[in-house]
């Protein structure tokens, strides 16, 4: 360090080194790092006095915190300069706190960029590149540090949690913080009214309590089940709801639960609900909830799933559970009539995820294509017209298969002229890249409409049940007095 350099040319070479050695013969530690600092045990005159050395450790604290400052501008410089982007004032940003890294110096950039371009006059310089100011790069660096306490915060409250017994410090080890969950509402396409009712049962509660503290018919819903066919986005919804109301997620499966002991599994259950309430708000969400809580009076069911379901349904809306608590549990089936009726009653609001229509395919196709490269020729309209019938999962795949057809092309591409070299004596040409990829057209997602159909058809009887159950059970209780037909 500038320290240490001054130190080597301005005092007499002594027993620095040695004597450093001697002192910290007893920490393993200081002797590793004194052995990386002095391999050689160069020898340098300490001040005698107690104030000097005080000031001598001063001095190279500063010498540190200036080089890191010198070293993370260099940094930010060589991304700027590598970005085609300049900052006239950078030295005036001193970072001392932390090394940044590469990835770190990505992030701020990022961030700064789209400060500026949102706040202040574009300018370019001679050379073409952007000009933004340290101030830009401030803000950037402020959100870099934001999030990182955030999921500081997160993740040591998460340790800090005081378990009572081995099945919740399982089971806590499980558990995701909402900020990395990493999906929102904005990721979903269509299912506008499903969205607008799970914002009003869930994070309105949270966001303006007070309105809900008047009376007891107002109490946070405890209990939400989203069915419908497979692929039409009920466990997206389920994660979007714990990011946006800020939850952890407890994701309940039979594993998680089970265990080869007679009783533990009752225990797990216990320990599931304790944990929540501890860690609350906490989203619990059982996938495929009508394996796991279906009917009682199965006579294939061994005794210990059948207990296991009783304590599941007397620690969720029995006598040891509380109003305050801010605990909410999230089903998701497709097969909601397989469910056991004391459980379909513990779920108040059972929302039905539909397949699409034509309106809410064309936007679940602009949110999976948002960050893609289309051609003048591809008409979001036209492709969700010819997709009748297709889940949200269907036209992932279909988006995918289409992807894939300007690559192949780049392929055969490459085969053909490294064939022609061949022939012809010359040196292979050098292989494409990401830029040399053509946008998607409209042949390549009416190609791969060939290839990929709906994997749910609308005239199965699974759907019919589903429309029925809907009818019946949909949206909070009883509203048509017509029995299913395969009760009949």
């Amino acid at each position: 360090s500038l320290c240490c350099d001054a130190l080597l040319h301005s005092q007499t070479q002594d027993s620095f080194g040695s004597r450093l050695h001697e002192r910290n013969k007893e920490s393993p530690k200081a002797m590793k790092h004194l052995n990386k600092l002095f391999p050689n045990k160069i020898s340098i005159q300490l001040p005698q006095d107690e104030a000097l050395l005080t000031s001598w450790k001063q001095q190279l604290d500063r010498d540190v915190e200036t080089l890191k400052a010198k070293s993370n501008i260099g940094s930010i410089r060589t991304f700027l300069n590598r970005s085609a982007i300049e900052c006239n004032d950078l030295e005036e940003l001193f970072i001392k706190d932390q090394s940044l890294t590469n990835e770190n110096v990505d992030k701020i950039v990022g961030y700064a960029v789209s400060y500026h371009l949102k706040h202040n006059k574009v300018e370019t310089s001679k050379d073409g590149k952007l000009i933004i100011t340290s101030g830009s790069l401030k803000h950037g660096l402020d959100m870099l540090q934001s999030i990182h306490s955030d999921n500081k915060s997160s993740k040591k409250s998460l340790k800090d949690v005081a378990t009572e017994n081995e099945f919740e410090k399982r089971l806590l080890a499980d558990v995701i913080p909402p900020n990395d969950i990493g999906v929102t509402f904005d990721d979903i396409g269509a299912l506008e009214n499903v969205k607008e009712t799970l914002k009003e049962l869930v994070m309105l509660p949270l966001q303006r309590p007070e309105l809900f503290c008047k009376g007891q018919l107002t109490k946070p819903c405890k209990g939400i089940l989203l069915f419908g066919p497979p692929g039409t986005g009920k466990t997206m919804l389920a994660k979007a709801v714990a990011t946006e109301a800020g939850a952890n997620f407890i994701n309940i499966s039979m594993s998680s639960i089970t265990s080869k002991w007679f009783g533990e599994g009752e225990k797990y259950v216990k320990a599931v609900f304790s944990l929540a309430s501890k860690i609350s708000p906490s989203v619990i969400f059982i996938d495929e909830v009508d394996s796991m809580l279906g009917r009682r009076e199965n006579p294939g069911e061994h005794e210990a799933m059948r207990k296991m379901k009783n304590e599941f349904m007397v620690n969720w809306d029995g006598l040891r559970t509380k109003d305050k608590e801010r605990v909410l549990v999230l089903g998701a089936t497709n097969r909601p009539f397989d469910l056991d009726e004391a459980v379909i009653r513990r779920f108040p609001r059972r929302l039905m995820v539909n397949l699409p229509d034509a309106s809410n395919r064309e936007k679940i196709l602009k949110v999976i294509l948002a960050k893609e490269e289309l051609g003048q020729d591809t008409d979001l309209e036209s492709l969700a017209n010819m997709t009748d019938g297709y889940s949200g999962s269907d036209l992932k795949n279909l988006c995918v298969t289409a992807a894939h057809y300007p690559i192949r092309e780049i392929l055969e591409k490459e085969k053909k002229e490294k064939n022609v070299a061949k022939s012809e004596g010359r040196p292979e040409p050098a292989l494409h890249g990401s830029e040399d990829v053509r946008p998607l057209s409209l042949d390549d997602f009416k190609s791969a409409h060939e290839q990929v159909c709906a994997s749910v058809s609308s005239d199965s009887a699974n759907m019919n049940e589903l429309v029925q159950w809907n009818d019946l059970y949909g949206e909070g209780g009883s509203r048509k007095k017509k029995a299913l037909s395969y009760f009949m």
